[in-house]
């Protein structure tokens, strides 16, 4: 039996501390070979004409180019998955987020000090982030970089809050007893992206959990508000959910959805890890299933695990419809397999066809 490949990495940083310490770290892992490293874009480049790498690790802030023109220029050019160690995640999320927008599979935050003892910690973090970018499927990343939202927020619309007087009274005058779940991560933003832009502000209230950071589900909720006809933010402790408004769970906190007679609110908490994250998909939907039951709908796209599939098992289990992502439509078909694989899911959706089927489940439910 012929071995397998392994998957080679080369790794992109202008401090010779980071290029070493992960080459190393790296190189230690079987499955894995480092082909070669770089202190930036440039000479990234001449390297990468003899041997195109399967994954690049990639810092933003470098000399003569930085990481995020170095990303474009390799996403429009050579689609490889890219994944972003850098610590300008720490005091300039901004410009990390962008990465991801630019299509970065994932994000690895590096402190300014203790760098080689955190890069020693973190191995585990970024043989396991490795593995799963050479795995991604980047054609639905490309369909979404080169595609344009469609149905943004017209200039000074109404958030669509519950008191304000420019609310939109047809969506208000429905109780929230109805509501969409959705869980993501690997691939996530831009497939929420996807699905966001094309909700007219009578959907039903939406709960997110994106598998993030902290610091960047603001920006990201911030992002997808600009461009969305629905409202979009980041969940606070006790907002309520109610139509054309969705929320997005806080890096680092946990989200689960309450009732208050006929409304829904959010209940937002720290907690520990589980499956390995914070947030949660499985804490939401498994709130979801116990307070909402068949007046939800969840949704389970994109991403590596199987965080998520346990929780919408039980909110198939309570009655409400559910959805999984295809597999080709998938940047990481991880999440929605294992919920498939569970028996969780009624329904396995393209990307595309996810808006009108919950379009359709607003309709029905209104």
């Amino acid at each position: 039996m012929a071995q397998k490949k392994p998957i080679q990495v080369i790794v992109v940083d202008d401090s010779a501390l980071v290029r070493m310490v992960v080459s190393d770290m790296l190189s230690k892992t079987p499955d894995i070979e480092v082909l070669a490293t770089a202190p930036d874009p440039l000479f990234a480049m001449e390297k990468m004409k003899t041997n195109w790498p399967d994954v690049i690790i990639l810092d933003i802030e470098m000399p003569r180019m930085d990481g995020i023109s170095f990303l474009k220029k390799i996403m429009l050019e050579h689609p490889t998955p890219v994944i972003i160690c850098s610590s300008l995640a720490e005091s300039g999320a901004q410009a990390t987020f962008e990465a991801l927008s630019a299509g970065a599979v994932s994000i690895i935050t590096k402190p300014k000090a203790g760098l080689k003892s955190f890069l020693l910690d973190a191995s585990l973090e970024l043989v396991s982030a490795v593995r799963t970018a050479a795995r991604a499927n980047l054609r639905p990343l490309q369909h979404r970089l080169q595609a344009q939202p469609t149905s943004p927020r017209p200039p000074g619309a109404s958030l669509f809050e519950p008191n304000s007087p420019n609310a939109n009274q047809s969506a208000m005058a429905h109780t929230t007893d109805q509501v969409i779940a959705m869980g993501t991560s690997t691939g996530g933003t831009l497939a929420l992206e996807a699905v966001l832009t094309q909700l007219p502000a009578t959907c039903l209230g939406i709960v997110i959990v994106q598998h993030m950071p902290e610091k960047f589900t603001a920006l990201f909720a911030e992002r997808l508000n600009g461009l969305c006809a629905i409202e979009v933010r980041e969940a606070r402790q006790g907002d309520r959910v109610f139509p054309g408004r969705a929320l997005i769970a806080p890096g680092g906190k946990h989200m689960t959805l309450v009732r208050s007679g006929a409304q829904y609110h959010v209940d937002v908490q720290d907690g520990p890890l589980m499956n390995r994250h914070k947030p949660s998909v499985d804490v939401l939907f498994r709130s979801v299933a116990k307070c909402a039951g068949a007046n939800a709908l969840g949704i389970i796209m994109t991403g590596m695990g199987d965080d998520g599939a346990r929780g919408l098992l039980e909110m198939h289990r309570s009655g409400a419809p559910t959805i999984a992502q295809d597999e080709a439509s998938c940047v990481v078909f991880g999440m929605p397999h294992e919920a498939i694989k569970l028996g969780a899911v009624d329904r396995v959706l393209a990307l595309g066809q996810i808006p009108a089927a919950m379009m359709h489940h607003s309709r029905e439910n209104h």
